[in-house]
């Protein structure tokens, strides 16, 4: 039996900058996760899939990520997502270096 079909936005890498990005229900990349399209029509999320790969002028690696229903908007299942949104693992580097301040 099949399983259900699990809620997605579409995410790639913004091709110059290389930061994560998300498709957002108005055709625009977005860095904020809480401004992704969430998905929830396996044909749809395909079909947006297939949007965003067109587009390798501006993204790599497009791919359907699961997600679930928040109060701000979309929320990873899995820990990579988790963690893919919140920049590179290294401090004073993209968005781990918002509100920080070097001493």
């Amino acid at each position: 039996m099949p399983r259900d079909f699990t809620p997605k936005v579409v995410t790639a890498n913004a091709l110059i900058e290389g930061d994560v990005v998300y498709l957002a229900a108005d055709d625009r990349w977005t860095r904020d996760l809480s401004e992704a399209e969430l998905l929830i029509d396996e044909a749809e999320a395909e079909y947006r899939l297939l949007q965003a790969e067109a587009r390798a002028g501006e993204i790599v690696g497009a791919y359907l990520a699961d997600m679930r229903p928040g109060p701000n908007g979309p929320e990873p299942v899995h820990f990579r997502e988790d963690f893919r949104r919140t920049g590179p693992s290294n401090l004073f580097h993209g968005k781990q270096s918002e509100g920080l301040s070097r001493a």
